[in-house]
Order: C-alpha cells, then sequence, then structure tokens
C-alpha cells in the first residue's frame, strides 16, 4: 500500500478541536438531559422528543455545510484561497434563506405534527413547551455550521474549540438558572432548558462572526466583501451539497423514527432510551471528530493531486479514531451506573438502561470505523454516492427497528445501531477502495 504524507500528528490537530467543536449540540443535549432527569421522566422525555424534532430540520443545513466543507479544502488544497471568501459568501446567502424557512415551518406546523407523532399527552404538551422557545434558535444555528465547516475546510478548527467552550459556559449556567430558578430569574422547567440552549446558540453566533472578522485575513481568503452573484457556482454548490443535504435529512429522519417507535413502547421505555442516546453521543464525539478529519483530508489530498494516498490515510485515521474511542467505552463497561447517575436520580430508570448502554458502547467502537469510511465518500465529492448508499441501509434500519421494537426490548432495539454501522462501514470500504472516484472535479 502507498504510504501517506499524513501524519498522525497533523490528524489529530485537525481532529482534537473538532471533537470539541461536535461537543456543542451534544453539550446542549447533556446538559438539558443531566438537569432535566432530575426533574422527571416526563420532562427528561418531552426534551429528547422536541430535541431530536428540532434536530431533523437543522440536518438540512447540517447537509449544505458539508457541501461547502468539501469545497473550501479542495480550494484549499489547490491553494486558490481566496476562492473562499466567494464559496462562504454564496453558502452565507442560501443559509440565510434556508434558516427562515425553517423557522417558519418550525413555528407554524410543531404543534400540529407533534401531536400526530406523541402518543403520550403528558409528554407532547411538555415537548410543546420545549420547542416553543427552541425554535427561534434554527435562524443561528444555520449560520454556526456554515462558519464550523469554514474553518474545518482551511484546517484551522482551533476556532470550533473556543466556540464550544462558551456554548457550554452559557448553557450549563442558564440551565441552572432557568430550570430551577436560581440568581432571582424564574423557575421555568423544561421551558428554561430551551431558552438556555437558545442563548448558547446566539452566543455561538455572535462570536464566529466577531472572530473571523478580526482574525481571518480578508484579502487572503477573500472575506468580508461583496463578490459578484454567480448562479453557476451555486449550481455547482448545490450539486455536491444538495445530495449531502438529503442525506443527512434521512439520517436523521430515521433516528426520530427510531424514538418514535420506542415512545409508543411506553413512558419508561423512551426515558431510557433518553439517557442512554445522551450517553451514546458523548461516546461517539471522537468518531464523528475523526470522520470529518477523513473528509476534509480527502477533499485536501485530491486536490493536491494524491489521490492514490487516500486509502493509507484513511487507514491512520481509523487507528487512531477507534484508539481515542476504546478510552470511553472501557470506562462506559467498568462504571455504567456511575455515567448514567449524571442524568437521573431514578435508580430503578438507571438500572433499566444498564442493558442499552453496553448495546451502544459496542457501537462505539463498530463506529469509529465506519464513520470514517463514509464520510471519506463525500471527500471523494461524490456526495450523491453517499446519499444512495445510506439510503438503502437506512431502508433495513428501520425496517429491523420496527421489528425488534414490537418482539425485543430496549436494548434489543438499540442493536440496530450495530447493524447500521456494520453495513455502511463495509459498503464505505468497498466503493473507496474500488470504484473511481479520483478524477472527480469540484
Amino acid at each position: 500500500m502507498i504510504k501517506t504524507t499524513v501524519t498522525n500528528k497533523e490528524i489529530w490537530r485537525i481532529a482534537y478541536p473538532i471533537m470539541l467543536g461536535n461537543l456543542a449540540q451534544t453539550i446542549i443535549t447533556f446538559t438539558d438531559t443531566a438537569f432535566l432527569g432530575h426533574l422527571g421522566t416526563i420532562e427528561l422525555s418531552a426534551s429528547m422528543m422536541a430535541g431530536l424534532y428540532y434536530y431533523v430540520f437543522t440536518t438540512l443545513a447540517m447537509g449544505f455545510a458539508v457541501g461547502i466543507q468539501i469545497f473550501i479544502a479542495r480550494r484549499f488544497g489547490e491553494g486558490d484561497y481566496k476562492k473562499i471568501g466567494v464559496v462562504f459568501q454564496h453558502g452565507a446567502i442560501f443559509v440565510l434563506g434556508l434558516g427562515i424557512m425553517l423557522f417558519s415551518v418550525l413555528f407554524f406546523f410543531s404543534h400540529r405534527l407533534l401531536h400526530i407523532i406523541i402518543e403520550s399527552e403528558n409528554i407532547y404538551a411538555a415537548a410543546g413547551e420545549y420547542l416553543s422557545f427552541r425554535q427561534f434558535g434554527i435562524i443561528f444555528v444555520v449560520f454556526n455550521f456554515l462558519f464550523r465547516s469554514f474553518y474545518v475546510g482551511i484546517s484551522n478548527t482551533k476556532v470550533i474549540t473556543f466556540s464550544t467552550i462558551i456554548m457550554a459556559v452559557v448553557n450549563i449556567f442558564f440551565d441552572w438558572a432557568l430550570i430551577f430558578g436560581h440568581v432571582g430569574l424564574p423557575e421555568m422547567g423544561i421551558g428554561g432548558a430551551a431558552l438556555a440552549s437558545l442563548m448558547a446558540e446566539i452566543t455561538a453566533f455572535c462570536f464566529f462572526w466577531i472572530y473571523t472578522y478580526f482574525t481571518v485575513p480578508h484579502d487572503e481568503y477573500g472575506m468580508f466583501r461583496w463578490h459578484e452573484w454567480q448562479p453557476a457556482l451555486m449550481g455547482d454548490i448545490l450539486k455536491v451539497a444538495f445530495p449531502s443535504m438529503i442525506q443527512r435529512l434521512f439520517s436523521f429522519g430515521a433516528w426520530f423514527v427510531f424514538f418514535v417507535m420506542i415512545e409508543k413502547m411506553g413512558e419508561m421505555a423512551i426515558g431510557v432510551s433518553s439517557v442512554v442516546r445522551s450517553t451514546y453521543m458523548i461516546l461517539i464525539i471522537p468518531g464523528f471528530a475523526f470522520a470529518s478529519t477523513a473528509n476534509t483530508l480527502t477533499s485536501r489530498i485530491i486536490g493536491e493531486g494524491k489521490s492514490d494516498e487516500v486509502m493509507a490515510m484513511l487507514w491512520k485515521v481509523v487507528k487512531n479514531s477507534v484508539l481515542c474511542a476504546s478510552v470511553l467505552v472501557i470506562i462506559t463497561f467498568i462504571m455504567p451506573q456511575l455515567v448514567l447517575h449524571i442524568y437521573t436520580d431514578d435508580v430503578a430508570l438507571a438500572q433499566a438502561a444498564v442493558p442499552s448502554v453496553y448495546v451502544i458502547a459496542v457501537a462505539t467502537l463498530t463506529g469509529a470505523v465506519a464513520m470514517v469510511f463514509f464520510e471519506a465518500v463525500s471527500g471523494t465529492g461524490n456526495t450523491t454516492a453517499a446519499m444512495a448508499l445510506e439510503f438503502g441501509i437506512l431502508i433495513i434500519y428501520i425496517i429491523y427497528v420496527f421489528l425488534m421494537s414490537k418482539t425485543s426490548t430496549i436494548a434489543g432495539v438499540w442493536t440496530a445501531e450495530w447493524l447500521y454501522n456494520i453495513l455502511i462501514g463495509l459498503i464505505s470500504l468497498v466503493y473507496i477502495w474500488k470504484a473511481d472516484w479520483s478524477k472527480k472535479r469540484i
């Protein structure tokens, strides 16, 4: 196998800040779950269902940002820095319109849609209260995704670390203050958790704009100046981004369907899955970080004319991904009860969640491999192949979840994550290994 010039140090230089950046949304979920878990199962379940519903909408912006990231990384690898600002401006105009559209749907249709989706009236009422605050964050979130794609694309990911720390501090403080009514603020319960999350998203948005304006060389990258609108460029961006948008929508939509099916198993089942999901989102942070690293390095290496190094680079990324994930998995296997008690004081709930935690710990290791190869497919620029690949697997995934939700335990349903990771990892590996993707131009 041809060796790669990409070093472990460079992989970690990109991946480590992305890990912290991936904590941005995860920390919001983590702190909401940790605080609300001490209020009760209804609040815990409602915040998870409403949060997942909200994230389904953000996936379109996330998918578009992946397309922008691929373009920026390719221009960066080619040394054509001035075009990065042109790409970013076109992306900013698009996400502004997208954010307004998504907010309109959330604002006008969410209560009706949630009533159809959620069976429990108690969970539905609490979810509606949560979303009445959280929905306003969508405008800011779409821009936050855009900024992250810019910094990952130019391999300057330390900025994401700063934004994550700021988000975490704001969210944790206002969760504590608004959920329980401290420091003279009203006791808002689940609504306070949503408002705290909104404030964290707005803070990150302000930080990204200010930091970028004062630190990024405007002339070198062509930033903060008006560039002529280029319909052809926007069309090229959408050719790459649109399949990624649809793919992310399918992926998170299936994740949402997963929890809808579990919710129909009862309030205890959805309560257990709330804490399991939050644990899983922490465990897979390294996998997502190294997957994003693989995406940007694949695109950059191709831009540098070194396509033959891609496979060697990916195996190196996989080794680091598995090593990092293994540390968290070992801790979880050794002390699952301690991990679960972060989220809830309910001993019965924590005990019921232990088998599912073991399941997602194993899924973390399979995901640490699978996500790297899958994101590399997008990194080649062939996002249509990535979309088609995942769509087929998600059909199998949902059928499996449906059958297991009718015949098995909660832990049995969670084994769907094993199935998904194994299938998507194997097919992505075969694609990178055998398909002719090296000459694709974007």
